[in-house]
């Protein structure tokens, strides 16, 4: 099967402070993402673990194209997504969405919910009337375990995991193959993440989506992850089918994040 996600050699350099390195001399350089390269298979959940800082959410963002690598290829469908622009670039894009770890800055305070989870269709669907990106947007909603009330309400409004649930349908308003979630529980209390954890579960199978899930955490990504790359200091040093990874680590590392957080407990309901 060929894969849908292919990330092959990525690499990302910062300059410390924002300075040239050519003017500061040599040891500016910090690499976030050092040789990375995965697949990741239509349907799977592939999880990237790791410590903050290691070069997680740096990697996600380079899959999407929020952030230019310095060096390497992304393959989505066989298309390698550093060489489109414009519409073909646009195309590829609303086929992977992303839903962000802070359910409070990733919503405008300023929009209704209903025109922010609609938003990417009158980016990508401009011709659907306003109506017509509405009912989507009620639709998407309920389905996410919101009422058709919550259109007209204010972000401000909601609970974390209520707002995390909003841009879950937001992220998934468009029918996307792939989503990439950066921790997207780990700004929830234990038992609102667990329900948040079993609904992309059950969204997953409804949608026959495929996740990349970024997390800082083994024991949260063992309720979706088929497969769980562990990354540290900008490199992925362990990567495997997730049962393998979990009960027989290889690396020290990983079996220090495995006794580091104590296991989400299973929600009775979504």
């Amino acid at each position: 099967m060929r894969a849908l996600l292919e990330a092959r050699n990525l690499r990302k350099n910062y300059v410390r402070g924002g300075r040239l390195l050519a003017n500061e001399g040599r040891g500016q350089c910090f690499v976030a993402v050092d040789d990375v390269s995965f697949e990741v298979a239509q349907g799977e959940t592939f999880a990237i673990v790791g410590e903050s800082g290691c070069g997680k959410t740096t990697l996600a963002r380079m899959i999407l194209r929020l952030i230019e690598p310095d060096q390497g290829a992304v393959l989505f469908e066989g298309s390698d997504l550093l060489k489109l622009s414009g519409a073909e670039l646009r195309a590829q894009r609303r086929q992977m969405q992303m839903i962000f770890q802070d359910p409070f800055a990733s919503l405008d305070p300023r929009m209704r919910v209903g025109e922010i989870v609609a938003e990417p269709l009158a980016i990508h669907e401009p011709r659907l009337s306003k109506a017509d990106r509405m009912a989507h947007g009620a639709e998407m909603l309920r389905r996410v375990g919101l009422d058709e009330g919550a259109l007209r309400r204010y972000p401000h409004e909601f609970s974390g995991g209520q707002r995390q649930r909003i841009g879950i349908a937001r992220a998934l308003i468009l029918r996307p193959k792939l989503v990439v979630a950066d921790e997207p529980v780990s700004a929830l209390d234990v038992s609102v993440g667990a329900q948040v954890l079993l609904l992309l579960k059950e969204l997953q199978r409804e949608f026959q989506l495929t996740y990349l899930f970024i997390s800082h955490s083994l024991p949260v990504v063992t309720q979706l992850a088929s497969h769980i790359a562990v990354m540290r200091a900008g490199k992925l040093i362990e990567t495997g089918p997730a049962e393998e990874v979990l009960r027989r680590p290889s690396q020290a590392y990983t079996r220090e994040l495995l006794a580091a957080v104590p296991e989400i407990p299973q929600a009775s309901q979504v």
